[in-house]
């Protein structure tokens, strides 16, 4: 009997053209994926929570038809794809086969790193720059901001800067108002140094 294998799809919950200094380099669409092992307070995106995929779940040569609109940008500007969420980490299958079948393009990765590391590690030679959210590297903060533990992310974090070079990776370090202080940031970063991160986002998140 002839096994049938089934390609992975990818739950979408939203997509946002045209973008760009905000993904990466170059014009960018925002793919907004569903599901998120997070419920951080200041969720942009609360409605990825459930997993729900308001635009549908779509295969790798579904999704290329739809962001291939935008090609010639990419091309011209070195832009691409970037997954957000939402988590995509939690579809690493997919983000896979796409980024293999669609070469041409650059494809970024916003994610909070918390979710088990082969999901990291089946990725990681695929995407071209990572934006990570670390929220707080004090497990205390980030438990109170996430409502989750945060072991997973510091793993990851040690794991991944020795597959990806450093310049690749771009650490999110965010002063979250009630939640975390400046002289917290600050021993976040140097933490992150400690590691061999070199590139920081600092900003502050609105309520």
């Amino acid at each position: 009997m002839k096994t049938i294998i089934e390609k992975p799809l990818l739950a979408v919950s939203g997509i946002d053209r045209l973008r760009m200094g905000i993904d990466g380099k170059g014009v960018r669409t925002l793919v907004v994926t569903a599901g998120c092992p997070l419920r951080c307070k200041y969720c942009l995106n609360p409605h990825s929570w459930n997993g729900r995929a308001f635009l549908g779940s779509f295969s790798a040569e579904q999704l290329y038809d739809r962001v291939k609109i935008d090609n010639l940008y990419f091309l011209t500007t070195n832009g691409g794809i970037t997954f957000g969420g939402g988590e995509p980490l939690m579809q690493p299958d997919f983000i896979h086969n796409f980024c293999r079948k669609y070469a041409m393009w650059s494809v970024n990765i916003e994610t909070s790193l918390n979710c088990p590391w082969e999901y990291v590690e089946k990725i990681a030679e695929d995407i071209d720059e990572w934006y990570i959210d670390i929220k707080d590297m004090n497990s205390e903060i980030y438990r109170a901001y996430t409502g989750s533990d945060n072991r997973a992310v510091t793993e990851n974090l040690q794991r991944l800067i020795k597959l990806v070079p450093p310049e690749r990776i771009c650490i999110r370090v965010p002063l979250i108002k009630g939640f975390n202080g400046e002289s917290d940031v600050e021993d976040s970063v140097r933490r992150l140094r400690e590691l061999g991160f070199v590139r920081f986002d600092r900003f502050e998140y609105k309520a």
